[in-house]
């Protein structure tokens, strides 16, 4: 099954939850609550994510003098996509990565940290900018805001459902009222972890589509692939001061030396990302 197709069947799944999550919470009544509050927040992350998450890492726009290798880079793999050359722009961090963000092409911007400026060898960094002008010519970065503002309903809604159940309590002591309010605890708890691992399966879709997209693009697939090398070795002994919520916006995970984060990644295996990159350059 490709990518996008996949992709596409994750998000009716996601929106088929945040449905029954509104559904539960309060008839048709909750159904129009949820179709509102899902247009309302897709709406403002459309719109704003790019500049809150700019703010958020404290990213800094780099002229083309600034950095005029960096740059010819950047237009030459832009070229190569037939997208507009996204603004390029440097992140004050140690820790070695890159995310692209923007509400599309037209509005795209590439990120870097100072650290992956001194890591990377200019042709494993050309495979690292491929892989995000990838993310920028599938619209990635407005797919996995939808997916993360119809997660994040789910946990609102399902927030609002439990404190319904047990404030519910008291409206009665007969059956029906004890399995209305198990069913509505039940729901406020799986509805947020079922909405997680689907917006990981989202995350981690894109990602692999990014990377050939990137290697295609570039043309250097091996380039990528030791480039995420490096990146995936250094996450491990340099964590990044990153928030949790933009983690997928990251090339490898900011978090990868942590205990937990390999569980919980919304990035997929680097070693799998690098053997399928492989297979690419066989091909």
């Amino acid at each position: 099954m490709s990518s996008q197709i996949k992709t596409a069947l994750l998000l009716g799944l996601l929106t088929a939850l945040i449905l029954v999550v509104g559904q539960a919470m309060g008839g048709r009544q909750g159904l129009v609550i949820a179709f509102f509050m899902a247009m309302v927040m897709n709406l403002g992350s459309y719109w704003f994510s790019d500049k809150i998450v700019l703010s958020m890492y404290g990213a800094r726009e780099l002229s083309p003098a600034d950095a005029p290798g960096l740059h010819a880079m950047v237009e030459e793999l832009a070229h190569n996509a037939g997208i507009p050359k996204p603004r390029v722009m440097i992140v004050p961090q140690e820790a070695p990565n890159a995310f692209a963000t923007g509400r599309n092409p037209e509005h795209g911007v590439v990120c870097v940290t100072d650290g992956i400026m001194r890591l990377l060898s200019p042709e494993e960094l050309r495979g690292v900018l491929a892989h995000e002008l990838g993310h920028i010519k599938n619209r990635d970065i407005l797919v996995q805001s939808i997916a993360a503002v119809l997660g994040g309903a789910v946990v609102m809604m399902a927030n609002m459902l439990q404190w319904g159940a047990i404030f519910g309590m008291g409206r009665g002591d007969d059956e029906e009222g004890g399995h209305g309010l198990l069913s509505g605890l039940l729901m406020a708890i799986l509805a947020p972890i079922a909405a997680s691992l689907i917006q990981m399966a989202i995350s981690r879709s894109r990602e692999y589509l990014a990377d050939a997209t990137g290697a295609r693009i570039s043309g250097t697939p091996l380039a990528l692939a030791g480039a995420l090398g490096k990146l995936e070795t250094y996450a491990q002994r340099i964590p990044m001061n990153a928030n949790p919520a933009t983690e997928n916006m990251f090339i490898v995970n900011p978090f990868a030396g942590m205990s937990m984060a390999s569980l919980f990644s919304t990035h997929p295996p680097t070693e799998e990302r690098i053997r399928r990159l492989r297979e690419m350059a066989g091909r």
